[in-house]
Order: structure tokens, then C-alpha cells, then sequence
């Protein structure tokens, strides 16, 4: 590409600033980071430069070794850019003559006229089937992958949040930044992640977009793969069909450091309809790391409260051992056989588990603090539902795209501690978009919500409870695991359906 004319890079470089200077930006600091390299690299007449492995390294610091086949943050981060600049010029910048696109699989940034065709928007999700007065659209089958969270967070906005987070108002809403404990780093610790499938001859992504090896670095057990149809509480059903059991144990060489230790089971032999009593007291098992106890007569069944339900158990403060290995024993007591579906390890806290942030869609979500949203996961029951018609009340309406919808329940992992909850809704105004659709034709949204059987909210109404606005956040602080180491939310109708839209969960 040739290089711009200098009368053309002074007009560039003008738009590139008030591009950056307004609203869409001012609170994206990532989004502004990335169009800002772009940018000046094709100021520079360096475009040829302009890849996909040279902006991870340089424009997001993945180092060297930055793997963009498994990790996909220029990817997630290039599409919120033409998200972004598309919003910026059907608002604040509908008026000029210059405009700045990305076109799709490319990262070039142009410099187009108005006149120009605008560069199309990529696909977005959507699902289902839809009960409320809002306007609907499918979520796609496509999957995105996701990327490691970067921390880039102004002070004035955590100084914000924490007004907001303190005072209990609803608008305009952010994430829980605010709820951090006192001196950590917003967002989770980056550095070595480990996935590995039980039992599995290949590797797989997840519906976040993470890479999951095979079986490896294992002595001892048998790979078992199940022909179960469906298990509760994943979108990652096939994670959980294979597994190794018996008696066995893992050597995985870690690097010197502090990370956090998530375990994956499913019971997939025992259930009622191969015991005729369901499976509580046919596994039982013990879990040890570098020789310290985890988990001791461990049930698989009672601790996920079924027989075929995904149950995940954290374990934050672990470490190699002296030979740089984490060395972890799966022993079966009783005569029985241990079980596994799967290994994470991940960069972690000295003292507690990172923040868990859920969103209710079907690929991962970057907010505009730069925090790392998942897609819906540990859920149970309910549908999930998304809206075109933007909502009112925050500074990232992209956050409140979709919901979860119906009579359902959360089981979010933790380890024990105490928890600030916060939970995210989108009160839309209007009536279900139908020829025959009049304004009583609204769907209530009244419904409690408990935590492992405390009664968290009441009768909560989130029209009244919305005020002129559609973005409501409630925070409760103090939360406590359950004996099996959940958050269990459920959310219970009273009338009409209960929804919500994120769920938030910060260590105190």
C-alpha cells in the first residue's frame, strides 16, 4: 500500500483524534489503544506490518511466544473495534465527510468518504424462543473464541464504579471493578494456562474459544467415553463424556508461581436408570495435590446434587512442587474408582479465587472496564433470549444484549470465603412486537432470587424497580458457599418469568 499523501495524514490523523476524543471511545481504553496503533501504523507507511501475530505481541504485549491460533484476542477485540466505530458513526460522527473502517478479515484500518458503502458489521448471536415484550433476534450457531482479559482501567472510572457500587444506584451501570479486594489488580492475573481432557485423544475449544488438549502426562487409569445424551449445568457436553478412571495420577510441569487448580467431574455410570436408586455412594473418592489433601471421601453425585450434572471445584494457592511439577493423586476409596473429567490451571491469587463474571450468551463479552466476561455457564434450566433495541441507563449497552429468561438456577463454583454478589438486569419498555400485540400484552418480570436458600430479593419487580431507566444492578455482599463449595442462584418466578442478564462474583 502506498503511503498517504501528507495533506491526506493531517486529515487522518484530525479524524483519528476526534474519533478517539468521544464518548464511544473515552471509556474503552483497549478499543482506543488498538485503533491508535492501527492507525499510526499505516501513518507510518508500515500496513505490510499489520498482522494478526504483530499486534497481539506489540499492540496487546503477548510476548514472543503469543500463540494467535489459541489465543484469539486480536480477533475478539478487531470485531468490538467495528462494533464500536459503527455505533460512533450512526451517533456522534454521522456527520463527516471522513470515516474509519476495519473491513472484515483484515486489520488495515481505512480511510473512507461518507459516501462511501459502510464496511458490513460482522454476524451477532442470537437464540430461541422469546416471551417478553422486547424485540427479539436469534442468536447464531457460529462460535468466537475468546481471549485473556488485559488490564487497562482509569482510575476516574474504578473511582466511579465505586461511587455507584456503594450508593446502590442503577444507572449508569457498569461491572464490579469497585468490589475488587482492597489492593488487587482489576481483572484476573495473566500468565501460563493449562487445559487437558480426561481421557480424550484430541484436543477441543470450548464455547469460550479456549484450547483443551488431550489426555496427557497422566500414569495410571482407563480412558472411558460415555454415549449420555445431555449433562446438566455446560454448554460443554462433550467435555464431560470422556474421562479417566481407577486409580490415577498427573505430573504437570508448572512454572514457579501461584495459580489457581479448577477440577471437572460428571458422574456418567451411575444414574436411576442404570442402578435403579440414582448414583449417590458409588463413587467415592479421595483428591490430593504435592501430597495435601483437596477433596476427601469426595461424591461425585451428592456434590453436583444429580448423576450426568457438570460440578467444578476450585482451589485457589496452588503451587509447583520442588521438581516443578504439580503432582495430583484421583484415588477411589471403598473399592470404588476415582473419576475426572478435566484439568485447569490457571494464573491465580495467593489468598482467593479470581473474580467470576457470567453473561448470558454464547461467546465471550469484553466490557468496557476490560474485564472478561464468560459466556453462560454453571446455569440450569431457563432460555436464553437477545435484543437489537439498545437499553438506556449505561455506559455499555452491548453488555445487556441478552438474558437468561424462565425458572433457573446458577451453581457457581467458589472456594471457601466470603463473596460480593452482583446481579445484572435489562428492564426493556414496550410490548412483544406482534400485528395483534396491545400494551397489555406486557410479560411481568416479578420473581426472588436466593443464594443457596436465602432469600436474596423478594417480589422483585424489575419494571418498578427499573425508574425511567432499563439498567437495574443489585449487589449483596457477604455471600458464603454452600457445604459443596456453590454459589447456588436461583431465580424463581412469582409472576411472569425471572431474568437476568450478568452475574458477577468478587471475592471480599
Amino acid at each position: 500500500m502506498d503511503n498517504p499523501h501528507p495533506m491526506e495524514i493531517e486529515a487522518q490523523r484530525a479524524e483519528l483524534e476526534a474519533v478517539l476524543q468521544s464518548k464511544y471511545f473515552a471509556r474503552a481504553p483497549i478499543l482506543a489503544h488498538l485503533l491508535s496503533y492501527l492507525c499510526e501504523k499505516l501513518f507510518a507507511g508500515e500496513s505490510l506490518q499489520i498482522k494478526e501475530y504483530s499486534i497481539g505481541v506489540e499492540a496487546f504485549n503477548r510476548g514472543a511466544a503469543f500463540d494467535q491460533e489459541s489465543n484469539s484476542v486480536v480477533r475478539v477485540q478487531a470485531n468490538r473495534l467495528r462494533h464500536r466505530l459503527a455505533e460512533y458513526y450512526a451517533g456522534e460522527g454521522a456527520s463527516h465527510s471522513l470515516r474509519i473502517t476495519i473491513p472484515l478479515g483484515q486489520y488495515v484500518p481505512r480511510f473512507e468518504s461518507a459516501a462511501s458503502p459502510p464496511t458490513p458489521l460482522p454476524a451477532t448471536e442470537g437464540t430461541g424462543t422469546f416471551p417478553s415484550t422486547r424485540t427479539p433476534r436469534r442468536f447464531s450457531n457460529w462460535w468466537v473464541a475468546a481471549a485473556i482479559v488485559l488490564v487497562l482501567l482509569g482510575a476516574g472510572n474504578l473511582l466511579f464504579m465505586l461511587h455507584r457500587a456503594r450508593s446502590g444506584a442503577s444507572a449508569p451501570a457498569t461491572s464490579a471493578a469497585a468490589a475488587q479486594p482492597e489492593g488487587a489488580k482489576i481483572g484476573p492475573p495473566v500468565g501460563e494456562e493449562v487445559r487437558i481432557l480426561a481421557g480424550a485423544t484430541r484436543s477441543l475449544v470450548d464455547h469460550a474459544g479456549r484450547l483443551w488438549s488431550a489426555d496427557t502426562a497422566f500414569d495410571g487409569g482407563t480412558p472411558v467415553k460415555s454415549t449420555v445424551e445431555h449433562i446438566w449445568r455446560t454448554q460443554d457436553q462433550g467435555f464431560y463424556r470422556t474421562s479417566r478412571q481407577g486409580q490415577f495420577r498427573y505430573s504437570l510441569p508448572l512454572k514457579p508461581g501461584v495459580y489457581e487448580l479448577h477440577l471437572q467431574f460428571a458422574e456418567t455410570v451411575f444414574d436411576p436408570e442404570s442402578s435403579g436408586t440414582g448414583g449417590e455412594g458409588s463413587r467415592i473418592m479421595s483428591v490430593r495435590a504435592n501430597g495435601r489433601t483437596l477433596l476427601d471421601h469426595f461424591d461425585v453425585v451428592a456434590d453436583a446434587g444429580g448423576s450426568r450434572t457438570a460440578d467444578v471445584k476450585v482451589f485457589p494457592g496452588i503451587s509447583p512442587d520442588k521438581d516443578g511439577l504439580l503432582h495430583l493423586e484421583f484415588t477411589g476409596e471403598e473399592g470404588k474408582q476415582a473419576i475426572l473429567s478435566g484439568i485447569q490451571i490457571l494464573p491465580g491469587l495467593p489468598h482467593h479465587i479470581r473474580p467470576v463474571r457470567v453473561l448470558t450468551r454464547q461467546i465471550p463479552y469484553y466490557s468496557n472496564d476490560s474485564n472478561w466476561w464468560s459466556p453462560d455457564d454453571y446455569f440450569q434450566g431457563g432460555q436464553l433470549a437477545s435484543y437489537t433495541a439498545p437499553v438506556s441507563g449505561t455506559d455499555d449497552p452491548e453488555l445487556y444484549e441478552s438474558e437468561r429468561w424462565g425458572n433457573f438456577s446458577y451453581a457457581i463454583p467458589v472456594s471457601p470465603g466470603k463473596y460480593t454478589v452482583l446481579l445484572h438486569f435489562a428492564a426493556r419498555h414496550g410490548v412483544w412486537n406482534q400485528p395483534d400485540a396491545a400494551a397489555s400484552d406486557t410479560v411481568a418480570h416479578v420473581f426472588n432470587v436466593f443464594c443457596n436458600g436465602k432469600l436474596l430479593l423478594n417480589h422483585f419487580d424489575l419494571a418498578k424497580e427499573a425508574h425511567g431507566t432499563d439498567v437495574v444492578v443489585r449487589k449483596m455482599t457477604g455471600l458464603e458457599p454452600n457445604a459443596q463449595g456453590k454459589l447456588l442462584l436461583a431465580f424463581v418466578p412469582v409472576d411472569g418469568y425471572a431474568t437476568v442478564t450478568g452475574v458477577e462474583v468478587v471475592p471480599e
